[in-house]
């Protein structure tokens, strides 16, 4: 038997595996939907192509549930250490882009903010003489 060959599994390591290969697959759609590359309808906006309200996730809005760890996966099998690596990368690379959004949202918001306080108060227009 050569090092690189899979030594068979036992049904543990096997219900262990498939636990591990489901919640990366959940990980996986859950960062697809909010990139934009879900097949629902829906794209990175929200905006709903088959004409339901969703939210950024993809979810119908008013029907997201929180996001929990899994629990009592144990260690993650060797075969999909670098599936979960590259989901690790991709979703840092996702904050990175909600982060520079935020940031770019918060300059203009203070750009919007600067401008209305160059304003002056304008006088009144008309005025009450039956009073």
């Amino acid at each position: 038997m050569s090092p690189e060959a899979e030594a068979p599994r036992s049904t543990e390591d096997t219900t262990a595996h498939a636990r591990w290969e489901a919640a990366l697959a959940d990980l996986e759609a859950t960062l697809d939907d909010a990139t934009g590359t879900d097949t629902t309808g829906t794209d990175a906006t929200g905006t709903d192509t088959t004409g339901t309200d969703t939210t950024v996730d993809g979810t119908t809005a008013g029907t997201a549930t929180p996001w929990s760890a899994p629990t009592g996966l144990g260690p993650v099998p060797r075969d999909l250490v670098g599936r979960a690596s590259r989901l690790l990368a991709a979703q840092r690379d996702r904050i990175t882009a909600v982060e520079d959004a935020r940031r770019v949202t918060l300059e203009h918001l203070g750009a919007l903010r600067a401008v209305d306080a160059t304003r002056t108060p304008q006088a009144a227009v008309y005025l009450d003489a039956s009073a």
